[in-house]
């Protein structure tokens, strides 16, 4: 596995995988030591992330390998399928897996998403609106729902 650590406006994001894809993206309120060179497998990870953070990507495009339980597995494959600037309940996505009941189950595969912003968890509210749970923090989840959503603003 290789590594990167790169500074976004949430904090430094490390960036970990190989030739098999992408196995984690993580944010951090630690300074760290930012990567000067990035391996050739996570390039393109550096590259849409920053684009991402600049306005410039709705969409990330790459090759994913985290590691999960099949349940979890399944959740992150549908957490991919929330359109940029657009927020679901954890309601709404339990249905959406078929499994209307396991809401909580739903809620803590969530929490355990490996791959931040690449896998948009953050684009998961509560039934009511609320912006409840989020791993990087209530603030980072609104900045994040806040930047997808003055992206899709126009002034014309």
């Amino acid at each position: 596995m290789k590594s990167v650590i790169i500074k976004t406006p949430l904090g430094f994001a490390t960036i970990i995988g190989d030739c098999n894809g992408i196995s984690s993206i993580s944010v951090s309120d630690e300074i760290l030591i930012e990567s000067n060179d990035y391996p050739q497998e996570l390039e393109t990870a550096v590259e849409q992330i920053q684009n991402f953070f600049n306005g410039r990507l709705t969409a990330f495009s790459l090759s994913l390998n985290p590691t999960g339980t099949p349940f979890q597995q399944k959740v992150w494959r549908e957490l991919a399928k929330i359109p940029y600037g657009t927020t679901i309940s954890y309601l709404d996505l339990s249905k959406k897996l078929g499994h209307p009941k396991a809401i909580r189950a739903v809620a803590a595969a969530n929490g355990k998403n490996p791959l931040w912003i690449v896998v948009p968890c953050h684009r998961v509210i509560g039934s009511n609106g609320s912006l409840t749970g989020y791993a990087g923090g209530l603030a980072r989840k609104k900045w994040l729902l806040q930047h997808e959503n003055s992206a899709q603003q126009s002034l014309f």
